[in-house]
């Protein structure tokens, strides 16, 4: 248990992720100095301690304690924050401390450059205190590549981002290197692609055949909703007449269907979905039509010629594993021959652009088994291929019962990234996107890589936030983007099925109350 106490709560969402990379397992709660008087009392412990250190602008005083004699964990982080100095105080469960300042020539407005200042010394503290060194530094966000994009975009050389990524943020080389890699390859798919005036559209499905251990997103169990998906079609259908009309200046880039597994669905009620939307979309300009295939025991030949009559483009069969313990384990009700059955049968019936997705880290593999996964994904070689790492969210089962798995968490996980990004480099797959996700193992990321031209255009899109993405169906998040305001807002569609079929008429009215106030 680490508690962290704030002069400021402003900072919690800057604090609470870094010490949690180095911490994973450790439960944490942050407390303001106004919350209990206890609290106060470590407030002015730590002023009393620090006001007659001199004023050294940009200069950190030396920890009070010899770090190589503490043997046990951290108990209290406490953290002050002054106009123009931060001072930060870690209390171990021993009763040591350590205490360091940082003085900052900028004042306290300028935020980006008070908070990295803050961050910076407390990643120093918290790499020294546990021995570990973060590969994206003190970059706790989803996106570390969006912050090199910008810099290109700006005609900054990689030089430049080099010596910014590493002073800045404390990012890796490799790790640098890679955001560059990524963000060039970005930038080059997305010209020639006016994303400023156009739009992307994401239908949601949230059906599964089961739900993963892992899993977090908004799905539902087809066996136990088989009863309410009608009704969800019709309303679907009613959101989707609308959203047809909230950009009649914007064109139609891209168009993406996830969940759950789209594919849940009967063929028959999947042509209906295809039908409504082609009907009342403009697919003129659309330059991908995207679709989750995603589990094979959800996929059948009818399916698949139905995607193909409406001009789906891109599918994706995710196998996560090809390990059939893990498979069982994690609850893919399918074997590893399904998955290649599937394969084959989307290949016969002209799918030309498969991704697949793997997850490294699940509960139980190590190298070996990931080695073996990729040797029989090359075998089948799809056109795409994303790599995830395990990352627990709250919401999965995976978490919430972590105990009974703790005998099978898999080992060697960074040694398993390291063996995906050769295996791409050996067979020709590009890496064109990058994202982080909150909990990942090992502080890693996911990575998708491609053919040459089979890229996935959606996924720079919504993960670069360069362009306004309208979210339909239950878990659906619209994110309007305004590129001169330098501003992005979201609106959210409810989560559960039943309550989205009861209130869609809401749905509707929050986007066109939003878009009646904002101009897009």
């Amino acid at each position: 248990m680490i508690d962290i106490v704030l002069t400021d709560k402003a900072y919690e969402n800057d604090v609470y992720p870094l010490v949690k990379a180095f911490y994973p397992n450790e439960t944490i709660k942050v407390y303001s100095d106004d919350e209990p008087k206890e609290i106060e009392n470590e407030i002015k412990d730590l002023s009393d301690k620090t006001k007659n250190i001199p004023d050294r602008p940009e200069e950190y005083e030396k920890g009070v304690l010899d770090i190589s004699k503490v043997s046990k964990g951290i108990h209290l982080i406490t953290i002050k924050f002054e106009e123009k100095k931060i001072t930060l105080k870690i209390t171990f469960e021993t009763g040591k401390e350590l205490i360091q300042s940082v003085y900052i020539e900028l004042a306290k407005n300028l935020k980006a450059h008070y908070k990295n200042t803050m961050k910076r010394l407390l990643y120093q503290m918290l790499s020294e205190s546990s021995g570990k060194v973060l590969p994206w530094g003190i970059l706790t966000g989803i996106r570390p590549t969006k912050l090199v994009y910008e810099m290109l975009e700006k005609s900054q050389d990689d030089d430049s981002i080099r010596v910014n990524m590493k002073e800045e943020y404390l990012v890796s080389d490799d790790k640098v290197e890679m955001s560059i890699r990524i963000a060039k390859r970005e930038l080059e798919l997305l010209t020639g692609i006016d994303y400023q005036n156009g739009y992307s559209l994401y239908i949601g499905i949230p059906f599964c055949p089961s739900t993963c251990l892992y899993c977090s997103f908004t799905s539902y169990s087809i066996t136990k909703f088989a009863a309410y998906v009608e009704d969800y079609l019709r309303a679907l259908k009613k959101e989707i007449i609308y959203g047809a009309t909230c950009f009649p200046n914007k064109k139609l880039t891209t168009v993406y269907f996830g969940g759950g597994t789209p594919t849940t669905l009967t063929s028959e009620q999947l042509e209906y979905l295809l039908k409504t939307v082609r009907k009342h979309f403009d697919f003129t300009y659309v330059k991908e039509f995207c679709v989750e295939a995603g589990r094979p025991d959800s996929i059948t030949r009818e399916k698949l010629l139905v995607l193909k009559k409406y001009g789906v483009d891109r599918i994706s069969i995710n196998p996560q594993s090809m390990q059939q313990r893990t498979l069982d384990l994690i609850g893919r009700k399918h074997s590893v021959e399904q998955i290649k059955e599937a394969f084959q049968l989307a290949r016969e019936t002209g799918h030309q652009n498969i991704n697949m997705d793997i997850i490294i880290g699940l509960p139980g593999e190590n190298l070996v088994d990931v080695d073996d996964t990729l040797k029989q994904i090359k075998a089948l070689n799809p056109d795409s291929l994303t790599v995830h790492t395990l990352a627990l969210k709250r919401a999965a089962r995976l978490n919430a019962e972590k105990d009974s798995y703790i005998d099978l968490k898999a080992s060697d996980v960074p040694e398993m990234m390291a063996e995906t990004i050769d295996f791409a480099k050996v067979n020709n797959y590009l890496p064109y996107y990058l994202y982080r996700q909150k909990n990942m193992e090992d502080n890693l990321e996911n990575i998708g890589y491609s053919k040459y031209g089979k890229e996935g255009l959606y996924n720079i899109l919504i993960m670069e936030e360069q362009q306004t993405i309208l979210a339909l169906g239950a878990g659906g998040m619209s994110k309007f983007v305004f590129h001169e305001e330098h501003r992005i807002e979201r609106v959210n569609n409810v989560k559960s099925v039943t309550d989205y079929i009861g209130r869609i008429d809401e749905m509707i009215l929050r986007k066109r109350d939003f878009l009646e106030d904002n101009k897009v």
